[in-house]
């Protein structure tokens, strides 16, 4: 598999857990030491990866379970080495993000290492 599939399995397993509302599958795609920063409409939200996974299982009933509607796009992907920067938009909690990751290969594994979010509406 290249790592461009590898960056977007590792997309696909990060939305599944917000759908989900999955902490283990939003453990799955991020690195341990990952920060979560961005802004929602009541501001300045940053989270380390404990704080994040809290965030997105205590949404419930999930998404999925609500019939939100999934949207998951992936803008661009630059891979530069075992490291890469991805920007995403996607749909969660009834508004459309624009997420950039940042990506590191550690033991041959793409794990999302940071995300900044935007609310794009």
């Amino acid at each position: 598999m290249s790592d461009k599939e590898q960056i977007e399995n590792c997309i696909d397993v990060y939305y599944a857990g917000c759908c989900e509302s999955d902490s283990n599958k939003i453990k799955e795609a991020f690195d341990k030491n990952a920060m979560i920063s961005g802004y929602l409409p009541d501001g300045l939200h940053e989270m380390n990866l404990d704080e994040f996974s809290e965030f997105v299982s205590a949404q419930q009933p999930s998404p999925k379970e609500k019939g939100d509607k999934e949207f998951l796009e992936i803008i661009s992907c630059e891979i530069v080495g075992d490291t890469a920067i991805v920007q995403i938009r996607e749909a969660y909690l009834g508004m459309i993000f624009i997420d950039s990751f940042s990506f590191l290969k550690k033991d041959n594994t793409w794990r999302i290492y940071t995300k900044l979010f935007h609310v794009e509406s």
